[in-house]
């Protein structure tokens, strides 16, 4: 009977904690709000590095037109970062620390494998290098991407995502 007892409370403790996620243990780099199911603050969800290290993972090796030749760009997939918060709009506010902001279609990142990469050639991107996060589409891979539309789409130095309808 005991183990019976015992194992319900490890069922019910699992599903109390179904909507929230772990705490940054690291500086938090990404801050989704809005439309989200799971949080890990006050209707917010924040990631660190090793966060986001742990959600499905891609490498796009793509030309952009912000450098002259094509680069490796690696980081979480942003379907999994939308999974991950439970996320239920159809728009994205993506937010740069400098306040730019793009307004990007939550389906683009199912539809075409986005990366918010954490990495450029394998390597920790720093502000300077437009980290911490860069939205980054599959331009080689989908030519019809590479437009002024993406572009504007791409931001880079991203901090916060917002979740609306």
């Amino acid at each position: 009977m005991k183990f019976f007892t015992t194992l319900a409370m490890i069922m019910f403790a699992g599903l109390a904690n179904a909507d929230t996620l772990s705490m940054p243990t690291g500086p938090v780099v990404l801050t989704v709000t809005g439309q989200i199911a799971h949080t890990n603050g006050d209707g917010i969800a924040q990631f660190d590095q090793a966060m986001l290290a742990d959600l499905a993972q891609r490498d796009t090796v793509t030309n952009t037109p912000w450098f002259g030749e094509p680069h490796t760009f690696s980081g979480p997939l942003g379907a999994a970062i939308l999974d991950a918060v439970g996320a239920t709009g159809d728009t994205l506010q993506v937010v740069a620390l400098n306040d730019y902001a793009a307004e990007v279609p939550a389906q683009d990142l199912r539809d075409f494998d986005v990366v918010f990469a954490t990495h450029l050639d394998g390597n920790l991107m720093s502000v300077r290098d437009k980290g911490p996060l860069f939205l980054i589409y599959p331009f080689d891979e989908v030519p019809d991407l590479f437009n002024e539309v993406y572009f504007g789409r791409s931001v880079w130095q991203i901090t916060r995502i917002d979740v609306q309808g």
